[in-house]
């Protein structure tokens, strides 16, 4: 906005109407200042000096673009029509394109709420009979040719006249039926009388051919630009004689503003929604039931992250140069969780989001578990959840853009830069409080919750609803929580309503009916359309009750996770079944001695030769192994087992490996001999140093793997000839704390720092319209700081020091920042003022060299 709508004016007259947006702010109290500062935190980013700072700073098109994108539908259609109407318009004037000629009752009824959201947010300011819309919401809200109104509504006849010659606007006056005037302004004025009144303007349209009515009809809600020839037809040479269209190119035609709006019965909008559309429940579901389908996904999602990470235990996947995760590692991990890509970039993202997850830092960069890992594997399960949905909710890292394209043409990765999207968080947040607000257990799709979402939150421009950002990140959210476990069959789980901050749902009275088909009554389970659902508290929650928060989160839980078991079953398969989740000791012992063969509500493992000797490699013996299964089996180990054990246990460590580069020393030499002979030992280039030593040129690692492809079972051994244990080594990163979610703009501003930023702006204010004596260097410049020689601001101060009266200095600080203050001096000496400062209500000290110049305040204000 442009200063010229915020001079420093003097504070209007009681009773006057406010001449400007800053003088309109100066009548608000300290509650409707601080809304305004709560609601557009940008505006205090810094604290503005006074409140023409802060009127100008709400003018700015940053500051009011965000402001309209945060209102909702109907807010919104209001500014767009008060775009559209005289400057100032009334209260009535703004309804009547609003409801229409018929006056719609609904339209009346939230009119009152929404032309108040504007004025809280200062996007509108004036009395009820002189509205006015902020500039630059003006400018950016009203049509243009290069920019179409949303109301589909184009300019008035004023505005398209404006270049038309004197002459031709008196022709088309004469041929509507006025009598001609002697100036094109009154001609003007004429026919916009005419095209605003409906019964005259009724009464022409009556005498029209029904093809100028067609045309009409086709540009009445938008766009109203229209192509012409050189030699019109003649039913549109009878819109253009009479004004109905007017020029604006060679070309082209315009249906003016007043004549849309006669065919329009009053309206600027040609469907107006006052009340959000209901959230209709899909389906309902016992809340038992809910509860237990989300816990089951709680646990399944604690599982996947550890997995996750323990098969990053030795070192995850190599950092791109560009930062992220490659496409080949991605497809690796989702092959290794047994899940699609989108859903294995989740896991990462999530992981990564709540500080489990990161890169080391090393030359050869490469992904591995954060020491924060160990310490949420030492948590309760319950814990352990809440600080993975945590993490969820407040993140701004958005997984679904994983395989995407930034707006340079790059392939988005996971882990890599630009994944942060800071509507994220709040778009989840809704998402789930919209579900709390539907019955207990109930369910809704996408398709009903998004109509509610795009009514509070209109997609901007042109863009399709449907690829809209946060279209794409309402049915991520859902998707997402109902992995993580916060939904449950769609519908919000009592620990996610406890994570969220929300009171437990109320009972019902009639038991839902259980089925996944079953759909709700409308009218059993339909929510007002008028009443918004219950909305998470508009400022941010204090550390303690975010605690508090996902304590009861955990709590609920707590008891619906499946207990840890210590025991399996063996079957003669070579198989053992865990009929659950196991202890974790067993579960890593377990995870070494038997591979994973399938998961799901009981996972199966199976022993195999490669299996044992892995065992056996991390230092464990057959009697050990035997002792193991037999202590954690409530089936007897089966005999077939127990000779794969013995049978690998006596083979293993028959051949040593050691590092020459590399040799093979059995006591055996006839196996030796078996080796050399084996065609596919070439490869190794071996041969026969001693009967009981072969030789290799391949190192000892691939020695290893090709004789253990041969079927034989090596060990490699120390260089004073002790078998070496090999156990898996678990990498760590530095310590590392999970990525800062992007904020959307600044934070809201708390109650202590909003007080003390109004005391500051009222302080700022009343300095800077306070009344002063003109002083001899007042000129054309009245307005600014005071200046005075350093001889008149030592005497003007000595004086306020006897006479006790208050000036009006003008000061700079250490930094250079200039500012006006209220002082009251108390002493002065030593080139120093001490004083009580009414703009900062305290008393302070200045450097006289540092005051610019000092004024005596008007005797009404001494």
């Amino acid at each position: 906005m442009s200063t010229e709508e915020h001079p420093t004016p003097d504070p209007a007259p009681a009773g006057t109407a406010p001449r400007s947006l800053a003088e309109a702010l100066r009548t608000r109290d300290d509650t409707s200042l601080s809304t305004l500062l709560r609601t557009r935190p940008d505006l205090i980013t810094p604290v503005p000096t006074d409140l023409t700072q802060l009127a100008t700073r709400a003018g700015t098109r940053a500051s009011v673009v965000r402001a309209l994108e945060r209102l909702d539908r109907f807010a919104l259609q209001t500014a767009e029509a008060l775009a559209v109407a005289p400057e100032p318009a009334t209260q009535d004037e703004l309804l009547g394109l609003m409801a229409g000629d018929d006056e719609d009752p609904a339209v009346t009824a939230a009119f009152p709420r929404a032309l108040e959201a504007l004025r809280e947010q200062a996007l509108v300011w004036g009395p009820d009979d002189r509205l006015r819309l902020v500039r630059t919401a003006r400018e950016l809200l009203a049509p243009s040719p290069q920019h179409p109104s949303p109301t589909g509504l184009g300019p008035t006849v004023a505005e398209a006249t404006a270049g038309m010659s004197p002459g031709r606007i008196q022709e088309i006056v004469a041929t509507a039926g006025l009598p001609t005037t002697h100036d094109s302004v009154s001609a003007v004025g004429s026919l916009t009388d005419l095209f605003t009144d409906r019964v005259r303007m009724s009464a022409l349209l009556d005498t029209s051919p029904t093809e100028s009515l067609q045309v009409l009809s086709r540009l009445v809600w938008g766009p109203p630009y229209g192509q012409v020839t050189a030699d019109p037809a003649r039913h549109l040479r009878w819109l253009m004689d009479r004004g109905l269209l007017l020029p604006t190119a060679p070309g082209t035609v315009v249906l003016p503003r007043e004549v849309a709006l006669h065919l329009r019965a009053g309206r600027a909008h040609r469907v107006t929604e006052p009340v959000p559309p209901p959230v209709e429940p899909a389906a309902t579901h016992r809340p038992q039931v809910v509860d237990s389908a989300a816990a089951g996904q709680a646990y399944t999602a604690l599982a996947t992250v550890e997995e996750l990470l323990k098969d990053w235990h030795e070192g995850g996947p190599s950092v791109l140069r560009a930062g992220g995760l490659s496409v080949r590692d991605l497809k690796r991990t989702a092959v290794a969780l047994d899940v699609s890509e989108p859903v294995a970039a989740f896991w990462v993202e999530l992981a990564y989001a709540a500080g489990l997850l990161a890169s080391d830092g090393e030359a050869d960069e490469q992904y591995a578990a954060t020491p924060g890992y160990d310490e949420w594997l030492e948590l309760p399960a319950a814990e352990r959840w809440t600080r993975l949905a945590d993490a969820w909710l407040t993140a701004t890292r958005t997984a679904g853009l994983v395989g995407g394209r930034d707006t340079k043409e790059r392939t988005l990765s996971a882990l890599g830069p630009g994944l942060d999207r800071s509507a994220a968080p709040e778009v989840r947040l809704r998402v789930l409080t919209l579900l709390a607000g539907l019955p207990e257990g109930a369910s809704a799709t996408p398709d009903s919750l998004l109509p509610r979402l795009h009514w509070e939150r209109p997609p901007r421009g042109s863009q399709p609803p449907a690829d809209d950002l946060r279209t794409r990140l309402a049915r991520w959210a859902l998707s997402e929580a109902e992995l993580l476990g916060v939904t449950g069959r769609g519908a919000l789980s009592a620990q996610g309503r406890a994570l969220l901050g929300l009171p437990p749902a109320a009972p019902q009275t009639a038991e839902p009916p259980s089925g996944p088909g079953d759909k709700l009554p409308a009218h059993k389970h339909h929510r007002p359309a008028a009443e918004a659902p219950p909305s998470p508290a508009p400022h941010p929650r204090s550390p303690a009750e975010h605690a508090a928060a996902a304590a009861q989160a955990a709590r609920l839980l707590a008891p619906l996770l499946p207990e840890p078991l210590d025991h399996v079953l063996l079957q003669a398969d070579l198989t053992a079944v865990a009929p659950g989740p196991l202890k974790r000791p067993l579960a890593d012992t377990l995870g070494v001695l038997a591979d994973v063969e399938s998961k799901g509500g009981a996972t199966v493992y199976r022993f195999t030769p490669g299996s044992v000797r892995r065992a056996l490699d991390a230092g464990r013996s057959a009697s050990d192994l035997h002792a193991f299964l037999t202590a954690h089996s409530r089936t007897p180990v089966p005999q077939p087992l127990a000779y794969l054990i013995d049978d690998v246990a006596r083979r293993h460590g028959h051949l040593r490996i050691g590092a020459a580069s590399a040799y093979v020393r059995c006591d055996d030499d006839a196996l030796l001999s078996e080796i050399l002979a084996d065609k596919r030992s070439q490869g190794l280039r071996l041969r026969r140093l001693a009967p009981t030593v072969l030789a290799a040129q391949a190192d000892p690692g691939t020695l290893l793997e090709g004789l253990r492809s041969m079927g034989f079972a090596p060990a490699a051994e120390s260089a004073e000839g002790d078998v070496l244990i090999t156990r898996a080594h678990a990498r760590r990163t530095p310590p590392r704390t999970a990525p800062e979610p992007v904020p959307d703009g600044p934070p809201i501003p708390d109650a202590t720092l909003l007080g003390a930023a109004i005391r500051a702006i009222r302080a700022g204010d009343l300095a800077s319209t306070t009344p002063r004596k003109p002083t001899p260097a007042d000129g054309p410049g009245n307005g600014e700081l005071p200046r005075t020689s350093s001889a008149e601001t030592l005497a003007t101060m000595q004086a306020a020091v006897l006479t006790g009266e208050a000036v009006w200095i003008g000061y700079v600080n250490a930094e250079g920042s200039a500012s006006q203050r209220v002082i009251a001096p108390i002493r002065v000496e030593g080139g120093f003022v001490t004083a009580y400062d009414h703009t900062a209500d305290e008393v302070r000290t200045y450097p006289l060299h540092r005051v610019t110049g000092v004024a005596e305040l008007a005797d009404d204000q001494a």
